[in-house]
């Protein structure tokens, strides 16, 4: 009996396609966009077979990220963040609140990506043929390779790939277009999840087929186990399509199995998730009542308040609290955070063109675990983004080293402001200020 397509809803309003299996501990499962369509897939008896085996112990959820299967095809960008936005539609339409999950090849990055960022959510990991960095695996000679192919012929491109796996020609044709394909790979390439592998903290199982494709090095599943903390590495060989997803299964049910009967382990101290802190601060506001008084003054934040609030809205920002005259606001994704704030000062330059007051502000952006109390955010990684605010002059967003390089290669401008003093911390905090202006 096939599983029953079911719909959730992402956070900018794409359709995501999903379906669930089997009963106990959830376990989600990311396949690379390519080969993902979750109607088809169940036609594949090497493939319904796997599904089902891991779903006799466990719920099994499989789900097409968007502009490939069954999900909503027409959209404007797929990315590592809309990956992990997908993601997070599914699990939190599902109200998951713990599961396992597993990241296939490329968009094992997206997967690391969200453990390293909600670790509450993630009990186990589990990554088949991932790199740490896109561009090595699209830059090799067999990724140029397949890359040339496939822009001078798709139909030859998909057929070689039906040729080393039985089905997946068929799969692909079906899963994805060749427009969205360039899309996927093109994004794939600027994958690098380097500074977020030691802030894995689940048991995470990194799998390496020597008979698969020849882009998948052990060297880059070396360097995923060497940087996880505790990661555990098993290396197979496997070029039959069948075998190999029999290989995979037998690995990650051990891999569950042994982590399940093995002690607990002492709980750590009590954390937040990993949050990006953005602050806000309006240059001048102490003059700036003096000069129009109470009620002017208050005219003039209520635009700033309507701007804020409009840019946070539009890039997935919670607000935590306004201070009259700035704002704290959290972000699950560091890459939003650093747009909400270039979309802020856009806002405010437009606004000011024509306004008899204009409205200059900070912007301060932090990166890290603060504690979450009574619907507010505390700790050192909120009061360095505070500190970091005031350091900015109007107009200005200022953001730390960590901000820097979990965007990197997101196409953000960048320019050293070098190590500044902050009220309160012993060590200067190196300081970059997010060039917006275009």
């Amino acid at each position: 009996m096939e599983p029953r397509i079911q719909y959730a809803q992402t956070s900018d309003g794409v359709s995501i396609a999903f379906w669930a299996i089997g009963r106990g501990q959830p376990l989600v499962y990311m396949m690379y966009p390519s080969f993902s369509h979750v109607e088809k897939e169940w036609k594949s008896a090497a493939l319904r077979g796997y599904y089902e085996r891991l779903a006799e112990k466990r719920t099994v959820i499989r789900y097409d990220v968007r502009g490939c299967g069954m999900s909503e095809r027409d959209v404007a960008d797929i990315n590592i963040d809309t990956m992990v936005t997908d993601l997070a539609a599914v699990v939190d339409g599902l109200r998951l609140e713990r599961f396992v999950l597993c990241g296939m090849t490329l968009i094992g990055a997206a997967a690391i990506a969200y453990a390293a960022t909600s670790p509450e959510r993630v009990s186990h990991l589990v990554l088949s043929g991932a790199v740490v960095r896109g561009s090595e695996y699209w830059q090799s000679a067999s990724g140029r390779a397949y890359r040339a192919l496939r822009e001078a012929d798709w139909p030859t491109y998909v057929s070689v790939f039906g040729r080393m796996f039985p089905g997946a020609a068929e799969l692909m044709r079906e899963a994805i277009t060749p427009e969205t394909h360039k899309k996927v790979v093109d994004a794939s390439e600027r994958f690098d999840v380097t500074s977020l592998l030691s802030r894995v903290q689940c048991p995470t199982l990194v799998l390496h087929n020597r008979g698969g494709l020849p882009m998948s090095t052990l060297d880059a599943a070396r360097e995923l186990a060497t940087h996880i903390p505790g990661a555990r590495l098993v290396v197979y060989e496997e070029a039959d399509r069948a075998s190999a997803l029999g290989r995979v299964a037998q690995a990650v049910e051990e891999f569950l199995e042994e982590a399940d009967a093995a002690p607990p382990a002492a709980e750590p101290p009590p954390l937040g998730r990993f949050r990006t802190v953005l602050f806000t601060d309006i240059e001048g506001s102490t003059s700036l009542t003096q000069r129009l008084g109470d009620s002017g003054a208050r005219e003039v934040l209520r635009e700033h308040e309507r701007i804020t609030r409009e840019a946070l809205r539009a890039h997935g920002g919670s607000e935590v609290k306004t201070m009259g005259d700035g704002f704290m606001a959290s972000f699950s994704s560091a890459t939003e955070a650093v747009e909400c704030a270039i979309a802020m000062q856009r806002a405010f330059a437009s606004h000011n063109e024509s306004a008899s007051e204009p409205i200059s502000v900070r912007v301060g952006l932090n990166a890290g675990e603060p504690i979450a109390e009574d619907d507010d955010l505390f700790g050192t990684a909120v009061i360095m983004a505070a500190r970091i605010a005031t350091r900015a002059s109007g107009g200005e967003i200022l953001a730390s080293n960590v901000v820097r390089e979990l965007v990197a290669g997101k196409g953000f401008l960048f320019a050293d402001r070098g190590e500044r003093a902050l009220r309160g911390f012993e060590d200067p905090a190196h300081i970059f200020e997010v060039r917006w202006r275009e």
